[in-house]
This record gives structure tokens, sequence and C-alpha cells, in this order.
């Protein structure tokens, strides 16, 4: 139904948006108004302004604007009624209804909600009683702390037919039977519990809520899990576990990590990773994605690294492609072969899961990976059905900017890729044969003309440090840097070849009269790793600083070589395993995409000690 708009004029007028805003934002007073750092991008001084007695918030940075609904749509994830609805009831508000069949449903609802509620306190007390201890064995071994399992509200269904249904007896059983916690047999015999010596985990809405739960099996039997099935409260492919305590973290850092399973989700939390959701035991739907979007624009979907959780990464891709729209996309991380993010996290710590979400690559190169890596095109025939598999994909986005765009891509990396190419001859310089295939990562530079990673930063470390390409030099010329990158880092090694002593004034001139000058101002922007050679030496440690620069310079070039050799390895292995199908061939790729991802970690946890100590 329409909500009228004098409704929605009354919560506006109730409901003091500077009081919804404080929950997340910290607001000082300037004038008539409230002033804080705007959530919807980063910023140091305070640019967001809120306006209770106009009733809108405002942002002069990034242009952000809305009304006290608009913000609870935003920052909580909700959909228009829902926000609506969660605003009416702070403020005392009843829904309006269109008729009585509607009214009747939303206090059915109401009512359905008291029972998950009272369900869910129930099974916390059975886990923190004396039934509990195996189960609580259980989580202490997985690593769970006591202020975890409160957070999440963990609980235990103990194993028996109907200890439910006699704690909550008074309930009634036609209820308890709607929700989904007892289960009435077909054949007219008594309701019983669904749950039953099960680990509880409840299950809420955006607005947190439990709505419904899930169950792991404490010893054997099966299935595993168990979900509530749906209900007037639930519906399994619209619902994202952990969505009420995720968004409203995830909006702050931009970033959503979709994982898994429940249990995934929680180890993440304790870590100190708290933007994670699961979806409820099936591939991701339409409308998850929908929720996904509503809280960043390009969440991560994390996959195992088998078989399995490649076919499902492609699946989710290819269901996100009708969906794109410009600015909302996903990207894709894939775990080491026989490991979960919750392995990985107790294995390596939460710097292994932050070197994942780094390294997750856009959906655009998840697709192209999958019709290019081990495909034999030697052919003409072969090179057109890789080519017209490529269009279909682009064909599958309704949007007409998003869809010309993968088509400009997707042809651009094809005739990389598969068009002969010309040799490169530097003005002045030896000719220079490109050496093998370009990587899809490296296509994909050219195409976007981006600078990337730690090769941008290690330009940088050369920028403030020439000194460092006597050292080094060598190894340097070896990286694959790509266009543009490659250009400006062999400025910079021709330069310091011919004149070795120049310091880093001497060699910004230099690269000013080469016409390279404007390329290092950008990679000095677009860098944003922490390494100590990025960055100026501090006045009061000025010794220290150089130590640490010759070792981690050499640590960062030491460990991108080995990465760019896994990388070809990994191409290879990848191309043996999509002839042979062999366990060998299997094993080869994973060992190798855990070296890969090991690599990762070694980078990501050494720009993070070194911009920690920065800050000390």
């Amino acid at each position: 139904m329409t909500i009228p708009a004098s409704f929605l004029d009354e919560i506006r007028a109730r409901v003091g948006l500077s009081g919804v805003v404080a929950r997340t934002v910290k607001l000082t007073r300037a004038g008539r108004e409230m002033k804080g750092c705007c959530p919807f991008h980063d910023e140091k001084t305070p640019s967001f302004y809120v306006n209770d007695d106009k009733g809108f918030y405002h942002c002069f940075g990034c242009g952000e604007h809305g009304s006290v609904i608009d913000w609870t749509i935003k920052q909580e994830g909700l959909a228009f009624r829902d926000a609506v609805e969660s605003l009416a009831a702070q403020a005392g508000l009843d829904m309006p209804q269109e008729d009585a069949g509607s009214q009747q449903r939303a206090q059915a609802a109401a009512g359905l909600h008291d029972v998950t509620a009272r369900a869910a306190g129930w099974f916390a007390e059975q886990l923190a009683g004396a039934g509990g201890a195996a189960a609580r064995g259980y989580l202490d071994k997985r690593g769970l702390t006591a202020a975890t399992i409160k957070d999440f509200g963990l609980g235990l269904a103990p194993d028996g037919r109907t200890k439910l249904k006699v704690a909550l007896d008074s309930i009634g059983v036609a209820k308890l039977v709607e929700t989904g916690m007892l289960i009435a047999p077909e054949d007219g015999g008594e309701p019983y519990d669904r749950f039953r010596g099960r680990l509880m985990f409840p299950i809420r809405d955006p607005r947190g809520r439990v709505i419904a739960f899930g169950g792991r099996i404490l010893g054997d039997g099966q299935p595993k899990y168990l979900n509530s099935p749906d209900t007037p409260l639930f519906d399994k492919g619209r619902t994202l576990y952990n969505l009420d305590r995720a968004g409203p973290l995830a909006r702050k850092s931009g970033r959503l990590l979709v994982v898994e399973g429940y249990m995934d989700v929680i180890r993440l939390a304790q870590a100190g990773i708290g933007e994670a959701v699961a979806p409820l035991g099936t591939a991701l739907t339409e409308q998850q994605l929908q929720l996904l979007w509503r809280v960043v624009p390009e969440p991560v979907l994390c996959f195992d690294g088998d078989a399995a959780g490649q076919r499902a990464g492609l699946r989710a891709a290819l269901r996100a492609l009708p969906l794109l729209e410009p600015g909302r996309s996903l990207r894709l991380a894939t775990l080491p072969a026989g490991q979960d993010p919750d392995d990985l996290v107790r294995a390596q710590g939460p710097q292994a899961i932050e070197a994942l979400i780094a390294a997750a690559e856009p959906l655009i190169d998840r697709l192209w990976r999958s019709e290019t890596d081990g495909v034999d095109a030697a052919t003409p025939e072969r090179r057109a059905a890789v080519r017209e598999r490529l269009r279909e994909h682009s064909s599958a986005i309704a949007d007409a900017s998003v869809r010309a765009l993968y088509d400009a891509e997707f042809r651009a990396r094809f005739d990389a890729l598969y068009l002969p190419r010309r040799e490169w001859t530097p003005k002045g310089g030896p000719r220079v044969v490109p050496k093998g295939r370009a990587s899809p990562a490296l296509l994909a530079l050219h195409a976007r003309d981006q600078s990337h990673g730690e090769v941008a930063a290690l330009i940088v470390g050369l920028l403030e440090h020439p000194h460092l390409a006597d050292r080094h030099g060598e190894a340097l010329a070896r990286l694959d840097a790509g266009m543009p990158l490659q250009r400006l880092l062999s400025a910079i090694l021709d330069a310091l070849t011919h004149a070795p002593d120049l310091d880093k004034t001497a060699l910004s001139h230099d690269l000013h009269q080469r016409g390279v000058a404007p390329l290092a101002v950008d990679v000095r922007k677009l860098n944003r790793l922490g390494f100590s050679f990025t960055k100026p030496a501090p006045p009061d440690n000025v010794s220290g600083h150089a130590a640490d620069v010759e070792r981690d310079f050499a640590g960062v070039v030491d460990t991108v070589l080995a990465r760019t050799r896994i990388d070809s390895e990994l191409q290879a292995a990848t191309a043996r395993f999509a002839r042979s199908s062999s366990e060998a061939d299997w094993a080869a790729q994973q060992r190798l995409r855990a070296e890969r991802v090991g690599l990762d970690a070694t980078l990501m946890k050494l720009a993070e000690a070194r911009r920690e100590a920065l800050l000390d």
C-alpha cells in the first residue's frame, strides 16, 4: 500500500533528526545546526550538517542530502517501508493500514516476533545452564569467547522432542508451528520440536529482531546445519545472517564481506572484522545481492579455493550481471584450498583476511579468467568461441552504459591477448620485446590506465630514495609493471644508470626533461601502501628509518618477484589441471594459490606494521 504523505510528514516532525544521526556520528553544535564528519565519505574536517528545524542533513563535501527517512534507509540498509515502520515505532505512531486484513496481518507478525524472541532467550538459557556444558566445550574449542557468544545470542536446543514446546507452552502450539519452532506432522500427530541437540544461531532482520534460527548438530547426525523454514517473518532468500550488525560497520568502513557460514561470520567479528554476512544455505539470490548493494557499492564475495568454490564464484558473478549499474558491482576473493575464513583467521590472524580482501578481484576479472585461463585458443575458431562467450556475458547486463563498457573492456583484453602486437621501441633506446602473454590483471591495467599496488609503492620508494636503484636495479627491471608504470620505471632506472649519484631533487628534474614527471606525481597520489620507503625520514630517527628502508624495500622487491613467478606457475598449473583433471595437478594448483595468499599477507603485514610505527 502507499503510505500517505501526511503520515511521513508526521514522522519527520516527531523524530528528531540530530538524535538519530548522533547514534553513529559525533555531532557538535554550530549555531542553529549540528555538524560532524560525514559518514558517507572519508574526511577529517567536518562538512556534514544536520538542521533539525528544516528536517534535513547535508554534506558540503560529497553532496549527500536527505531527511530522517533517507538517513534510516541509507545507514541501516532498510527498505523504504521497513525504515518508516522503524521510525514510526520510535515516534509512538501506528502504521496506517489499508484495510482490516492488512491490520490483522501486521498484528499477527508482531505477535510472532515475540515468539522468536522468547525462543532465543530460552535457547541462550539452556546453553548457559548445566545441560550446556558439552556445547560450551565445543564453542571453546572453536575459540569463541564468552563475550562473543553473548553478543551473537548463541544458544542450545536440548535433545528431546518436546522440551521447547513444554517450556513455551503459554505461547500456544499454533504460533510455535507458524514460526517454525515446532513441526506439525502431516498425519495429524502431535507437533514436536524442530531443533533438537543443536547449537542455535539466532537470525535477525535488519532491525535486529529475531525472525528465525539456524542450528548446528552437536555430535553425529544429519543434516549438519538446519535452518528455520520460510515463515511470515522469514524468507531465507531475502535474508542475510548478521546484516543487522555488519551493515552499520560496513557503511563506515566501505567494505562488506560475504562468507559461507555462521561460524565464519562470528570468528571474523571476534577477530575485529565485523563487516561480514552469510547467506542461509543457498546460493546468493537477486534479493540478497540487492541487500548487499544497499550497504556498499562493491561487496566482496569470499569463496573456497576448491573446484566447488570456483563454480560458486562464477555462479554469483553470472547472477549479478543483469543487476549491475553504474558504481555497483562485486569483487571476489578466493581462499586457500581446504580452508574457510574461520580456519584462516585462526591459523594466520586477521591480517590474512585483510590481505584476502585487498587482493579480491573485480567481477569482470573473474569472468575474464573463467573464459581464458587454461583455454586452448590456438585457432581462429576457438578464439571466436571465446569472444562469443565474452559477448554473452556483457549482453546479460541490463544497464546500457555498464554493458557498453564491459563490451569495450572485453574487446581491449581480447585484442591484447590474442591479436598480434607490434614491438615497442622507446625513443633513443634499445628495442623492447614483450615477454609472453600479459596476465589478466595487467591487461586490465592497460585498458584502464591505472597503477597497481606494490609496484607503484616501489616506484615511490625510488623517487624518495634514488640510491636504492644501485642495489636493486637489476631486480626492478624484471618487474612486470604494466603501462604506464613501466614507462615511468624504465625512465627512472635509465636515469639512475647514467647518473647513479642523483638525489631525489635531481631525479625529479631529469624525469621532467624526459616528459614523465606528471606520471611520478600521479603515482605519489595513488599510492596507498604505508611502507617505510614511501615516506621521508622522520627528523628524530634518520638512521633507524634508513635501516627500515633498506630492509623493507628489499623484502617487497623479493616478494613481488616471487608473486610474479607464482602467478606464472599458477597459470600453467591451472592449464594442466584443465587438461588432465588429475589430483596431482589439482594439488599443485592449490599449493600455489596458498603461496600466493601467503605472499599477499606478508606484504599487507609489512605495510600495516610500518603504518603503525609511523603513527606511534
